[in-house]
């Protein structure tokens, strides 16, 4: 039993050793991914990527109650310019919850259909949507879901859907 305890925490000690390595420090290869970066440029629970601070949240809410709670930590619902970024936000997501799982990232048609915005001001000009989408389903999908189906692609969603969600914020 002892061995056993021993065994665990050694193996413990090792992930936590390597999860805390600088990013040069950690290797990479095609099958691992690299850690996401953090600095001093963001506080605590948001990660710097590309310039700016992201910050993953589990807690389940409509897309409107996620902006609101981005809000109030000091940013928006993300918004997208490159694939860079995109592909920066999915790994923020992967290596926290393990999973490739869909989020409430900041565009949305609510105001008048088919003219997609970001909720934090700047110009919708890249865009990853699904193939069909968007498609405004029923008349009632404006807000914008990442992650969708097995090819990991924007879709147009009901807003009143819960959902996790990833929030941005400019450095601190």
């Amino acid at each position: 039993m002892k061995m056993l305890i021993v065994s665990a925490l050694v193996c413990a000690m090792m992930v936590l050793t390597r999860a805390a390595a600088p990013p040069e420090e950690t290797p990479q290869n095609e099958t691992e991914i690299p850690l996401v970066k953090r600095s001093t440029d963001c506080s605590s629970d948001w990660s710097f990527l590309g310039g700016r601070c992201y910050h993953y949240v589990p807690t389940l809410m409509s897309w409107a109650g996620a902006e609101r709670h981005c809000q109030s930590l000091g940013g928006n619902l993300a918004s997208v310019h490159n694939s860079q970024q995109y592909f920066d936000i999915q790994r923020l997501i992967s290596q926290v919850t393990h999973k490739n799982d869909p989020a409430w990232i900041g565009g949305t048609d609510a105001q008048e259909e088919s003219q997609w915005f970001w909720s934090d001001g700047t110009p919708f000009r890249y865009q990853y949507w699904c193939q069909g989408e968007p498609n405004n389903n029923k008349g009632n999908q404006h807000c914008l879901q990442m992650n969708y189906s097995a090819d990991r692609c924007w879709d147009d969603l009901q807003c009143s859907n819960k959902l996790p969600s990833v929030c941005v914020r400019e450095r601190c």
